[in-house]
């Protein structure tokens, strides 16, 4: 694993899994921009999403299933799992244990983050939650 795969994996593992928005911060580039397909956000912005997802779900875990470093760019594969114990995406509380998997795609500049892709199905937890059934 390489040094910034590294630093990647400590500041995801501190966000996403224990709501440590410094450690995510740090890794930042000024003009910082998540891209979905809802739209973008800056920093601030997500830590808002960071914070309702530690509170609907705080005993969430993320785990990197995977990354592949090519030049200033990573892709990651992760699944976080949690259980739903507060209000999110206006879903009261289910008590539903949760699994979800994504990826995120990176771009650096100066060994900072400057750019995330973030591809995810939020059917997936609806389905979960048991608020929308994806079929067979």
């Amino acid at each position: 694993m390489s040094s910034r795969q590294e630093t990647i994996l400590k500041a995801w593992n501190g966000a996403w899994g224990n709501g440590d928005l410094s450690s995510f911060e740090r890794i930042l580039a000024p003009d910082y921009i998540r891209r979905s397909k809802t739209g973008t956000e800056d920093f601030a912005s997500l830590q808002e999403t960071i914070k309702a997802m530690q509170s609907a779900f705080p005993d969430s875990t993320i785990e990197i299933l995977q990354m592949v470093e090519d030049g200033d760019r990573v892709a990651i594969h992760w699944q976080t799992q949690g259980t739903h114990k507060g209000e999110f995406m206006d879903v009261p509380a289910t008590g539903r244990a949760v699994t979800v998997s994504g990826a995120s795609f990176l771009r650096f500049e100066d060994d900072k983050l400057a750019e995330e892709w973030v591809v995810w199905d939020p059917r997936e937890l609806l389905s979960a939650l048991g608020i929308w059934h994806l079929g067979s």
